[in-house]
């Protein structure tokens, strides 16, 4: 086994983390978010690796260099083939290599990938040494406190305690268990109850390894609670629907004010969409990320329609940005002077 600190190029700060969220957190999504925070810790959605080594390589890999630090998720059990991926992710810029342990969907158990890699310690045992073996950046895991019959802390911890010994210094815990039959993906991710003490029992038990939790997190307050047991948080589609968390956690756990308003956010963003779309990307493809910026305040509803409307047109330029946001403030205001 590798020493674990000849794996860490630079510290990362795991503290305030973004979740990999599939089909969501691509990198015009992590490139708005950067825009927000600048040091929130990004993951990329699960990227296979039979998509990395038989696929457009470039596509799946590129990323804009603002978006450090930032990590590639990988899904896959093979060890020889995560480990070329994690070669690759090295070369490709990336501040850290994670591996999926958590994902329930049918599709990837058949593949031996996600959650069902829970049951098979041996397996992310091995993978995780194989990768740590290819590359020097870190190597993480991300995973649930169970699978289906998995009923007490015993089957968390000894799965913990096993991949660790293989070199893993970092885990990241969904602190709900997944049901491999039964459920949707939506519904493993809502049904089974949290389990925040199995969490932070881990980090009493492993108080040499960085325990970051995931899972149901809404909140800034609920974020400080949560640390007062681990290490770090993860969070997903409250990022997602409400970006303007980010604003928050910047001053919260970085002490950083950037107090950008939504205006000057999307404004600073407006140069990266006009590369893209110079470059054949479809605006739709940008803006879908940023319809939760007005989220909660007056106007909202208007700006996610104005860009809804008319981003997937072919004649929709960079400019509807700044149409949506002008037809948001008319809107603010009309209900301010009622």
């Amino acid at each position: 086994m590798k020493n674990p600190e000849k794996n860490i190029k630079n510290h990362i700060d795991r503290r305030f983390c973004s979740a990999p969220l599939m089909d969501w957190s691509d990198r015009f999504c992590r490139k708005f978010w950067r825009t927000i925070s600048p040091h929130t810790h990004l993951y990329t959605e699960m990227i296979t690796t039979g998509a990395i080594i038989h696929g457009d390589r470039d596509r799946f890999l590129k990323f804009d260099p603002a978006e450090h630090t930032v990590a590639l998720q990988l899904g896959g059990s093979d060890a020889k083939e995560l480990a070329q991926c994690a070669k690759y992710g090295e070369q490709w810029g990336y501040d850290e290599i994670n591996l999926n342990v958590g994902c329930p969907s049918d599709r990837v158990q058949n593949g031996m990938i996600g959650a069902i890699l829970m049951r098979h310690p041996n397996i992310v045992s091995d993978a995780v040494k194989a990768m740590r073996d290819a590359c020097s950046i870190d190597v993480t895991v991300k995973h649930r406190i169970g699978v289906d019959d998995m009923e007490d802390y015993t089957g968390l911890r000894d799965f913990v305690g096993q991949v660790s010994e293989a070199g893993a210094q970092t885990f990241i815990v969904h602190a709900r268990k997944a049901w491999l039959s039964g459920l949707s993906p939506k519904q493993n991710r809502e049904v089974p109850p949290l389990n925040y003490e199995l969490v932070y029992q881990l980090k009493k038990e492993f108080p040499n390894l960085e325990i970051v939790l995931n899972g149901g997190i809404s909140s800034i307050e609920e974020c400080h609670s949560h640390m007062q047991h681990v290490d770090g948080v993860m969070l997903g589609r409250e990022i997602y629907h409400n970006p303007m968390i980010l604003q928050q956690a910047e001053r919260e756990f970085f002490g950083c004010d950037n107090n950008l308003s939504r205006r000057e956010i999307l404004e600073a963003y407006f140069p990266f969409i006009q590369e893209e779309i110079a470059q054949g990307t479809f605006l739709n493809h940008m803006t879908r990320h940023i319809l939760g910026l007005y989220f909660g305040v007056a106007g909202g509803k208007v700006f996610r329609r104005v860009l809804s409307e008319k981003a997937h047109r072919k004649d929709s330029s960079a400019e509807l940005l700044f149409e949506a946001i002008e037809a948001a403030e008319n809107a603010a205001q009309a209900r301010r002077a009622q």
